[in-house]
């Protein structure tokens, strides 16, 4: 690549480094959806053949390198300090998880500390490992869309996952779309644009399983909410039923892991 670091420091599994590989980046503080989804996504892609390359940090890095390692397959954290030091702190289990089966990875001196100016210049290197970049979610001013930007620099293939209109993490996504990146809406896309080039079959893994509600009184308030945050007044108004029969309701699909409760008393469709 461009800018190419004379020598890395890795920790870890060396052989990762000539796997195909894709890069997933987005919001260090995601929806529970774009966690869910990142996860999914990264679990699905691993389980195919890819290497998952993400920056260790909150949010979605995390979940794509999480996802990775249930499916049992390796991944790549590239840091923004020395491969002995780990950012943030609360992530020293994952990064000892990543260094287990894939790699730690950094162009800085054994010691460096977490610096600002660190982390635009990684992302070069996260790009330029992969075959693609695929952002999950993305404010207008996430530092995600550099890297996305770096990968077209680069010669590099970009995917983005579209959400909400009303979801400010969704708005960097469809800015890259928007400017050509490659609109995906399930892993499967993916792996159709990278397999010519990453020798992975997209018929290898299986979609993940979609979980039903178990009665239709449940299926049917979960038809009434949106991948948007929604109160339990608004569920009230669109189902007819009374607030304590849609917290029942709701507290079930909670269960099943199909709804999740955010912040504020507002309850998410999962997808």
């Amino acid at each position: 690549i461009p800018g190419a670091p004379l020598l890395l420091f890795a920790h870890g599994r060396r052989a990762c480094l000539g796997a195909p590989a894709l890069a997933m980046v987005g919001s260090r503080n995601p929806t529970p959806a774009g966690t869910e989804t990142a996860r999914a996504f990264a679990s699905y892609l691993a389980g195919a053949g890819l290497l998952i390359v993400s920056g260790l940090a909150l949010g979605i890095d995390a979940a794509a390198h999480s996802g990775a390692l249930a499916a049992g397959g390796s991944t790549i954290a590239v840091l923004g300090t020395g491969v002995d030091r780990v950012y943030p702190a609360s992530h020293h289990e994952l990064a000892h998880r990543i260094a287990g089966s894939g790699l730690l990875l950094s162009e800085l001196p054994l010691g460096s500390p977490p610096r600002r100016q660190h982390f635009p210049a990684r992302n070069r290197l996260i790009s330029g490992l992969s075959l693609g970049t695929l952002v999950v979610e993305a404010s207008l001013r996430s530092g995600s869309l550099i890297t996305a930007r770096l990968a077209g620099e680069q010669g590099r293939e970009v995917f983005a996952i579209p959400g909400s209109i009303h979801s400010p993490q969704s708005r960097g996504c469809h800015a890259l779309i928007r400017q050509g990146a490659k609109l995906v809406e399930t892993a499967a896309d993916v792996l159709e644009e990278l397999a010519p080039l990453a020798a992975v079959t997209p018929m290898r893994a299986a979609e993940p399983a979609r979980a039903a509600p178990t009665d239709e009184g449940l299926a049917r308030l979960l038809e009434l909410m949106s991948f948007d945050p929604v109160n339990v007044d608004t569920l009230v108004e669109r189902s007819g039923l009374t607030a304590a029969k849609v917290c029942s309701m709701l507290l079930t699909l909670e269960l099943q892991g199909l709804v999740e409760n955010c912040p504020g008393g507002t309850y998410i469709r999962l997808p």
